[in-house]
């Protein structure tokens, strides 16, 4: 306790300045760096984890805490793979230190991996939740703008999607929509000035309240950006999200839940809109406007990503694990037409 009061800062300080990264792992979501820092993890007989940096590392840090402890294939422990009860108290202990505000993953019982057969999926268990998360708006400070725009997009999608979801979680709600309305009004200061420590306080604070809102469920957004994330590593995350988001919110727009509470207008209002019509045009046309100001691509085109692979990624989004927690059940042909909208 007393080196985490103490040093904490300037070893996220030493990670973000050496482009150290422990155990030979890359800074992405494969398998085979968990599988890397597994290897090393036991050869030097540790006794927990410490993941510093963001979703991506902290997410890989969690499934080694899981291969390390559990035997067999680590796809057996997914989600999709009926795996989420084999996951056990064994898991190793572990602190996360987020550098980016994005994912929320210091919060969250969820990791994300790309398996050795390509496909990009969750893990999930209340086992996998940080002992100790400390979220540190200063270690963001010297984020890139692109970054800082890509994960607060990332951010802002957990707390409307999964506003939109389902699943009657009141308290869920009220967090996701504060976080929302946090993340709205400071990712825009944040990507132009990273130095304003307001905006960074309040883009760190969006992301856990994203992360701690979406127990709830996610939706469409997360199903169509976890498959062609898998299709294309190199595809970033929060991009994909920031792409998807208008038009899974136009796709959900009909659903009476939604329509019977008000939840499109009480988005517009967290986003200082004012009005939103039932389609949830306005909602969408201002995510559009905010990808261009914070300089992000203006649609999968502009990223390479051409029809020919959308059968690939509508398998994908059809198994992915938040693809039954949208408010509306996607068909092929609706996934088909979120593409095409997102092109």
């Amino acid at each position: 306790v007393a080196f985490f009061r103490r040093d904490y800062k300037r070893v996220a300080e030493l990670h973000v300045e050496s482009g150290w990264v422990p155990a030979g792992t890359r800074i992405d979501e494969l398998e085979a760096a968990v599988r890397a820092a597994s290897e090393v993890y036991k050869a030097q007989t540790c006794d927990g984890l410490i993941a510093v940096g963001g979703g991506s590392s902290i997410d890989c840090a969690k499934c080694v805490a899981i291969a390390v402890t559990h035997e067999g294939p680590l796809k057996t422990y997914a989600t999709i793979e009926g795996g989420s009860p084999r996951i056990t108290d064994k898991v190793l202990p572990l602190i996360a230190i987020p550098t980016t505000a994005g994912t929320g993953s210091e919060v969250a019982r969820g990791a994300i991996v790309i398996l050795d057969d390509g496909r990009k999926v969750g893990f999930h268990s209340w086992y996998l939740v940080p002992k100790a998360a400390i979220c540190d708006p200063e270690l963001t400070l010297g984020l890139p703008a692109q970054l800082t725009a890509a994960t607060g997009m990332d951010a802002i999608a957990h707390c409307m999607e999964t506003f939109m979801a389902p699943a009657i979680n009141p308290p869920a709600d009220g967090i996701g929509l504060d976080g929302l309305a946090r993340g709205w009004a400071h990712i825009a200061r944040a990507t132009e000035n990273g130095a304003d420590r307001d905006a960074r306080w309040n883009m760190m604070s969006a992301s856990m309240q994203g992360a701690m809102a979406f127990q709830k469920g996610l939706g469409c957004v997360h199903s169509l950006s976890h498959s062609l994330g898998g299709v294309n590593p190199r595809l970033h995350h929060g991009t994909l999200n920031a792409l998807f988001m208008g038009a899974v919110v136009r796709f959900n727009a009909s659903v009476a839940s939604i329509q019977k509470e008000h939840r499109l207008q009480r988005m517009a209002s967290a986003m200082g809109l004012g009005s939103c019509d039932a389609k949830g045009t306005e909602i969408a046309d201002a995510i559009r406007a905010m990808n261009a100001r914070l300089g992000l691509p203006s649609g999968l085109a502009a990223l390479g990503v051409t029809e020919d692979l959308f059968e690939r990624v509508i398998d994908g989004a059809m198994a992915d694990h938040c693809h039954k927690t949208n408010p509306r059940i996607a068909t092929r042909e609706d996934y088909r037409e979120m593409l095409l909208a997102s092109m």
